[in-house]
């Protein structure tokens, strides 16, 4: 009894482990597409210039 209780414990907290794993790296991934797009220059804007 008490192995399987140990069993489908951790079976849970593994599952709740990788979904939070999942979700930082998708915020991860979404950080960094949005950083190049704030900093990038149009080349175009230092000839008018």
């Amino acid at each position: 009894m008490f192995k399987i209780a140990r069993r489908v414990a951790g079976i849970v907290a593994l599952t709740m482990l990788s979904f939070r794993a999942v979700g930082s790296f998708l915020s991860w991934v979404e950080r960094q597409e949005d950083e190049p797009q704030s900093v990038w220059t149009d080349e175009d804007e230092f000839e008018d210039a």
